[in-house]
């Protein structure tokens, strides 16, 4: 590791304290050491503490430790190795909206609850939320909760039937803007005044990206006459598009990203709390940009913002939409109307790529395990699919119609958990990350001396075979570097600040755990080990790589970004 010390580079000397510490018998020994460097008021640490000087835990303990459940668990039964590093995000709909219903999907691995604003109502979305702070609070789970936005698109606002209606071969249909209450056969209300301008007669009108196809016959003033050409269910809130000469007739870019809607259903998110909002058909930077600075003029509450990539134009923009987001959702379903659908996976894999090189988790999304809104199990390409977003290293997959309204939305859920857990297993035996170079991001000589010191951290942690990493962070920006990395042991990130608690549960391999911290790296470590140690979740023997970005609030500080290599006796 080198620092730049104004114009030169300077390589440190690595001082052996314990020159053959064996941290575990399956670990080759290598020589270890103490490393300190200072640029200006910047010092770097790397220590390592082997069996001579193994840590003690302290016998008077105070503070408590904010575990989740589920992880706790999990790591009882498994071990360290044994967690799951792939988040889940599961969307909450009628099927699961219970307390009962939302427990049984936190302890069946849930991350992060998705909350779709085109359904439903404000009171309903608001108990959803309620109970799932509850289950946090009462039971000890550590869920998050995402709104998405509705955005500005074309989509059916009612079809006269409660739920799916069914569109049979030649039968005719009239599309319309007006306002109708009641069944009206063959009738669908649309929900775009203009949404009939610029189509012809003989374009194609679409729904749901290929759930029914239309063709247009007759336009009377702004509404459609349409025939049936390819069968299929008009579901509630289904999307449109048209297609002309197979191309897509653009029609969005005329809509703003946000809808006043939309305002509306950020300003609830706002006041109920919530960790995530996903924009919905965001075609550039700048309206990211917007929500982001709106954020943060609103609420000193850090609320996440994800871009959800849909449309052709996100894919023109993809690197400025990334690196003005707080994350990424690849919404396979509308993207795939928009392009063909064979150039799905490789998108999917430039995605995941790109957000990674920025640091910036990724969600997978949209027909992961479809066939099971009907069916108890996947069909086996819906496993490799499912597969393959872990072998890319994507942080999160998505349940949507699968959770929302499947019947069964519970084995679903343990599905991903299953295919997920192995994968990783795959990968780390395959060793995938080798010769990965990865994209520059700190500007700042201390951001870029973070990101080396987590490179280093996770080679090190690698290569030791040491059982976790332990980092000490107020932000996360430290916690999701590592997560770059894709370490093979897991990552425990100790944050005594709940937003960032929070936003760490879409990050691949973050364990976050809200705790107190002083400004003592050294009493924060004993504490939270001791903590650990008393649950029974770490052991006589455990090799653990700590990491800090913890800044002491003192007067002129020195800023320590450490690794040190303990183990437990």
């Amino acid at each position: 590791m080198a620092v730049a010390r104004g114009s030169d580079l300077v390589c440190p000397r690595i001082i052996a304290k314990n020159p053959a510490v064996n941290l575990r018998s399956s670990v080759l020994a290598v020589p270890v050491g103490l490393v300190k460097l200072r640029v200006g008021k910047l010092g770097i640490r790397v220590q390592a503490i082997g069996n001579a000087e193994s840590f003690q835990i302290s016998e008077s303990l105070e503070g408590s430790l904010g575990f989740d459940v589920m992880s706790e668990g999990e790591l009882k039964e498994k071990g360290f190795m044994g967690l799951r590093k792939t988040k889940l995000v599961c969307t909450i709909g009628p099927a699961c909206c219970s307390i009962e219903d939302l427990e049984r999907l936190a302890a069946g691995g849930m991350n992060v609850a998705r909350l779709n604003m085109c359904h439903n109502s404000r009171e309903w979305h608001r108990g959803v939320i309620r109970r799932i702070k509850k289950l946090n609070e009462e039971k000890g789970f550590c869920v998050s909760v995402m709104i998405d936005t509705e955005g500005s698109q074309l989509h059916v606002v009612d079809h006269g039937a409660p739920s799916s209606v069914k569109a049979e071969d030649g039968s005719i249909w009239f599309f319309t803007t007006e306002n109708f209450e009641g069944c009206r056969p063959f009738t669908v209300q649309a929900n775009y005044e203009g949404f009939s301008e610029g189509i012809k007669v003989g374009d194609e009108l679409v729904i749901d990206g290929g759930m029914a196809t239309f063709e247009v016959i007759e336009k009377i003033g702004n509404d459609l006459r349409c025939k049936c050409v390819d069968p299929g269910l008009l579901l509630p809130r289904a999307k449109l598009s048209f297609w002309r000469d197979g191309k897509l007739v653009g029609k969005n870019h005329e809509l703003p990203t946000l809808s006043s809607k939309d305002w509306s259903d950020i300003e609830f998110g706002i006041s109920e709390g919530i960790d995530f909002i996903a924009m919905s058909f965001v075609n550039d930077a700048d309206a990211v940009k917007h929500l982001k600075n709106y954020l943060s003029n609103k609420t000193p509450r850090s609320i996440r913002v994800l871009a959800k990539i849909e449309s052709l134009e996100s894919l023109h923009k993809l690197v400025e939409i990334v690196e003005a987001s707080d994350g990424i959702m690849v919404a396979r379903g509308d993207l795939g109307v928009e392009i063909p659908i064979e150039q799905i996976p490789t998108v999917q894999q430039k995605i995941t790529y790109v957000c990674r090189q920025l640091n910036k988790p990724v969600i997978i999304a949209s027909q992961l395990l479809e066939s099971m809104i009907e069916y108890p199990t996947p069909t086996r390409a819906e496993v490799a699919d499912v597969s393959e977003a872990v072998r890319q290293y994507a942080d999160a997959l998505m349940l949507s119609g699968e959770s929302a309204i499947g019947s069964f939305g519970n084995k679903a859920l343990s599905v991903l958990q299953t295919t997920s857990s192995r994968m990783e297993l795959w990968s780390r035996e395959e060793n995938q990350q080798s010769g990965l170079h990865w994209h520059e991001l700190g500007l700042s000589l201390p951001d870029k001396i973070a990101e080396q010191v987590c490179s280093r951290a996770v080679e090190m942690a690698n290569k030791l075979g040491v059982d976790a990493i332990f980092v000490y962070t107020k932000n996360g920006h430290m916690a999701s570097l590592l997560s770059r990395n894709r370490p093979n042991p897991p990552i425990f990130a100790f944050t005594d600040n709940d937003s960032t608690r929070m936003a760490l549960t879409l990050q691949w391999g973050i364990v976050p755990l809200l705790v107190d911290l002083s400004d003592d790296v050294e009493a924060n470590i004993s504490k939270t080990i001791g903590l650990l140690k008393t649950k029974g979740m770490v052991k006589e023997g455990d090799a653990l790589l700590v990491v800090s970005d913890d800044i002491p609030s003192s007067a002129n500080p020195t800023v320590y970004q450490s690794i040190q290599v303990k183990t437990i006796v």
